[in-house]
């Protein structure tokens, strides 16, 4: 690969791949200290930080699911978007040989595995173009396993119960923790979107991972449930990998947006502690790197 965008999206994916973002990892060392000594919460949470130091130390995937590759574009007004497709899928493809990627892809009909992981629809891109001067795409890997965790209520709903209200929000969210237990490799994040159409609710949640987990919403009544679902979350004893505990959530990212009379949909993007998520900022033309996020 001689393009300088390969190689720029080759890196990002080598660094989303194998080496946890710091915030997690602080809030997981964190998380290690609130643990009662001696218990399966501590020795797990233990576990996953080796994993990650290992990982990062190795240059080897933090996962053996490497899941779900879906790129977010931040671009300048006019920017061309083939060139950058083809970069990812040329990067996508070299990752998979080097073994930062595992053969993940399939064909959804026959179950065969395209082993490169390119194909029509893989992997993901969604472009946004701005007033900007350079190019600023984030990564997110996201595994099977908290994608099939990932869900999506139409208020109201009368099994949790829960109404078209904030309580109603506030159910949904912790319904969402509980039916997940330790499926979803627990402790988990939540991103959340209240609000907007189906297919677009699941975009902004999925988009709310990428958010630092220091962070919170720029509405006061946004963070205070973000806050309250965290600590109320982490009280119901599920705990890491649902073997009992006291962190069952590193962080809660809520957006809302705006919906039609007729539907009110609160939408949860769940994923792993293995929270694979990673950004740069480089030149349009040629992928120079400016500076690496997240």
């Amino acid at each position: 690969m001689t393009d300088g965008w390969s190689q720029t999206l080759l890196e990002l994916i080598r660094r989303t791949s194998c080496d946890l973002p710091q915030d997690v990892t602080t809030t997981l060392q964190a998380r290690l200290a609130a643990e009662a000594p001696g218990s399966r919460a501590q020795a797990t949470l233990q576990t996953v930080l080796e994993n990650a130091a290992l990982a990062r130390q190795r240059h080897a995937p933090l996962c053996q699911d490497t899941g779900a590759l879906t790129f977010f574009w931040h671009l300048p007004y006019g920017t061309r978007t083939d060139h950058l497709e083809h970069a990812a899928s040329q990067a996508v493809a070299e990752a998979t040989r080097c073994g930062w990627l595992r053969r993940n892809t399939l064909e959804a009909r026959t179950g065969q595995s395209f082993d490169t992981n390119v194909a029509v629809g893989a992997p993901v891109h969604h472009f946004e173009q701005a007033d900007c001067p350079d190019v600023t795409v984030w990564l997110l890997q996201k595994g099977g396993g908290c994608e099939n965790m990932s869900t999506q209520f139409s208020l109201p709903d009368e099994t949790i119960p829960a109404g078209r209200d904030w309580p109603g929000v506030r159910a949904c969210l912790l319904q969402a923790v509980w039916q997940s237990q330790g499926y979803g490799c627990a402790p988990g994040i939540l991103g959340v979107c209240i609000g907007a159409d189906r297919a677009e609710g699941y975009l902004v949640a999925k988009q709310q991972l990428l958010r630092p987990l220091t962070d919170q919403a720029p509405e006061p009544e946004v963070a205070a449930l973000e806050a309250r679902v965290l600590r109320e979350a982490n009280e119901l004893g599920i705990g890491p990998m649902g073997l009992a505990g006291a962190t069952t959530l590193l962080g809660v990212k809520i957006a809302v947006r705006p919906r039609v009379p007729a539907s009110f949909f609160v939408t949860v993007a769940y994923m792993c502690w293995a929270c694979r998520r990673r950004g740069v900022r480089a030149g349009a033309a040629d992928g120079t790197v400016c500076e690496w996020v997240g």
